[in-house]
């Protein structure tokens, strides 16, 4: 897969890409990465990427020039456009069936917002898809691309030390649970065991006590997902 981030804060992603999973995607092969500096297309000899709304208010707006142009030049970078994503929270909530859905991709491409936002003509134009990560606010786009390509890069072939890990996540499509507890060494700690049914060796019985355990567990902490 090929991973293209446009931001105005490159720096933010050096260490994320240089550690743990996204750092053994690359290594792999399974990932090439390229950020992009939206201020490297300013016309602006300041290299400014933004203005005062129209209508007033607080804050400034991204405006078109250099994003468009930032967007249309790194689109054309690959023989492939890709799927260009807009983070804002009026997008598409992104979830654990999204990430598989574009783990399929060939090519992503994040757009990092900041300030106000876009101005609106950069939709109009780019006409792009959007994703949000939720009902809140973030400072920038940079930690929900961040989010976005982990999930992602997780689910690549090849990434994950045992291909039975991505298999087993909480939320996955088709199973829609929590992940059941998990244990390791020592078998007891401050008086607290390993339930016995994990050190038996009965396979069918361990599945049947996970399975139960998954369902306790979102019952317990999101019982929304039991819904239906």
């Amino acid at each position: 897969m090929r991973l293209d981030i446009l931001t105005l804060f490159p720096g933010l992603f050096s260490g994320f890409f240089a550690e743990t999973i996204p750092r053994i995607a690359v290594e792999k092969g399974a990932l090439g990465v390229h950020i992009h500096d939206i201020r490297d297309w300013s016309r602006d000899r300041h290299g400014k990427v933004d203005d005062r709304p129209f209508g007033g208010g607080p804050g400034m707006v991204m405006a078109c020039q250099p994003l468009v142009e930032a967007v249309e030049a790194v689109r054309a970078m690959a023989g492939r456009p890709g799927r260009l994503f807009f983070l804002t929270p009026e997008g598409r909530r992104f979830d654990q069936r999204v990430a598989e859905e574009l783990a399929g991709e060939g090519r992503l491409l994040l757009v990092c917002g900041r300030y106000e936002g876009f101005d609106e003509r950069i939709f109009d134009i780019l006409e792009p898809e959007r994703l949000s990560l939720g009902d809140f606010v973030l400072s920038g786009g940079e930690a929900a691309a961040m989010a976005v390509a982990d999930a992602v890069i997780r689910l690549l072939p090849g990434v994950l030390g045992s291909p039975d890990s991505a298999a087993e996540d909480s939320f996955r499509p088709g199973r829609g649970l929590l992940d059941h507890p998990h244990y390791t060494q020592p078998a007891e700690f401050r008086g607290l065991a390993v339930p016995e049914v994990l050190r038996g060796g009965d396979h069918a019985r361990i599945a049947a006590w996970r399975h139960e355990q998954a369902l306790a567990k979102t019952g317990r902490f999101r019982p929304d997902l039991l819904q239906g």
